[in-house]
């Protein structure tokens, strides 16, 4: 008995999964609901579960999405340029371009989704992706600088790790700043006065 082949979708998936991320992006976990999606996908429930699963892993496959882009866009930055302070200073600017971008929700994904952690609508599966998502991003900075202190770009005496950390909380702050509406290049003044602290 021949098996009959499943019904073909008729949406484009990966347009439907980039409408998601953009509601999730904008307004979180915890405040977007299925008909949230169902309206910016134009999707029945049943089809975006079909094709998707429930929100949690909507989310997580979102969240895959954004790293994705990170990586392509901004991460490779960091890896390509030769320089160690011009590689984190070419990297925040292209953050910046992209928290500010009018053709974006605004703000960072990661950092707009870290106000849901402990909530009380939070999934165990979201909190730990999102947690792993913020690790990944600093331990990123730190082996970039730590390449740098290898490559004699970076004094000896300094904590790469630390010095990681500041970095992070600086995206964490720009990426606040882009969502509350602060423009390109306010936040590029920003990098400017931070990367005066390079250690030398």
């Amino acid at each position: 008995m021949k098996n009959e082949r499943g019904r073909p979708r008729s949406f484009d998936i990966d347009v439907a999964l980039n409408n998601v991320l953009q509601v999730f992006w904008k307004h979180g976990f915890q405040n977007t609901s299925m008909n949230d999606l169902v309206e910016a996908t134009g999707l029945k429930k049943s089809s975006l579960y079909a094709a998707f699963g429930d929100k949690s892993s909507l989310y997580l496959k979102t969240l895959e999405c954004y790293l994705v882009l990170l990586e392509k866009n901004h991460a490779q930055i960091l890896i390509s340029e030769q320089d160690g302070r011009c590689a984190v200073e070419a990297f925040l600017r292209s953050l910046a371009e992209m928290l500010t971008s009018p053709h974006l929700p605004g703000g960072c994904f990661i950092v707009n989704g870290t106000a849901d952690l402990g909530g009380s609508r939070m999934t165990e599966g979201v909190e730990v992706a999102l947690r792993s998502a913020l690790k990944g991003s600093e331990l990123l900075l730190k082996e970039r600088l730590l390449r740098a202190q290898l490559d004699k770009q970076l004094p000896s005496n300094i904590n790469p790790k630390e010095l990681a950390e500041l970095f992070f909380t600086l995206i964490a702050g720009l990426a606040m700043q882009a969502k509350g509406g602060a423009s390109r290049e306010k936040l590029d003044l920003v990098i400017g006065h931070a990367m005066r602290a390079w250690p030398e």
